[in-house]
């Protein structure tokens, strides 16, 4: 649960006692806007950046661990057995044919989410949540964001830090507010741990559809607060 220098500094923000409040986090990847409309929001960065240790762990892997696994490989002699030159294929079961379209008109595993929001939000990036989404990472590299729910309005919150902990990091700032007639969270309570998620739904109709929600008991009041 947020620590009291986290709750202080929420109330700081909103100018009052928050009624629930939660870490989330854009839980799939933010889809390629057109760019015309990137270029028209400054051309941000639309994912988030690594901690320094994550940059020096891929070239180590990629300058000792590849190397040494190709010389092993290379290293080995193939096994090679008569039976493999054409003898004993009579067990063998031909190649399966070409599955074709999938039955019943269900989308294939591969081509889920590549829909003009993928799941992210509503897809028209004009509006509202599309205009946000293009500002996500313009405050923070980080990917979390801290969502207050004060009595008459939603705040959406970011901390500068890249690297941060949900239960103390008490520096974030605000990146956008909504009175209560311009936006409305939508969410269920009692949802399985792990994968929860809410929408911020705003007046103009556009959505944006948050996961990955941090600390159990903040969770679970926020989502309790937003269903009643």
């Amino acid at each position: 649960m947020a620590n009291r220098k986290v709750l202080r500094r929420a109330r700081k923000v909103l100018g009052e006692e928050p009624v629930a409040l939660v870490w989330c986090e854009i839980h799939r990847p933010i889809p390629t806007p057109p760019k015309d409309v990137h270029r028209a929001a400054g051309k941000g960065r639309l994912t988030s950046r690594h901690h320094w240790l994550w940059y020096v762990g891929a070239v180590v892997f990629f300058f000792v661990f590849v190397p040494m696994f190709l010389i092993d490989r290379l290293g080995r002699k193939p096994d090679r057995s008569p039976a493999g030159r054409g003898g004993g294929r009579t067990g063998q079961s031909p190649a399966p044919p070409d599955a074709g379209p999938s039955p019943l008109g269900r989308t294939p595993e591969g081509e889920r989410g590549k829909g003009p929001g993928a799941g992210v939000f509503d897809g028209d990036w004009s509006l509202t949540a599309g205009q946000l989404l293009l500002r996500w990472y313009s405050q923070s590299p980080n990917p979390k964001r801290l969502v207050l729910l004060g009595r008459d309005r939603v705040c959406v919150a970011a901390s500068p830090r890249r690297q941060l902990s949900p239960t103390r990091a008490d520096d974030f700032r605000t990146v956008a507010e909504f009175g209560l007639d311009q936006a409305r969270i939508e969410g269920e309570a009692g949802q399985p741990r792990g994968y929860a998620t809410f929408r911020l739904r705003f007046a103009d109709g556009s959505w944006l559809e948050v996961g990955r929600l941090a600390e159990p008991e903040d969770a679970d009041h926020f989502l309790r607060a937003v269903s009643g």
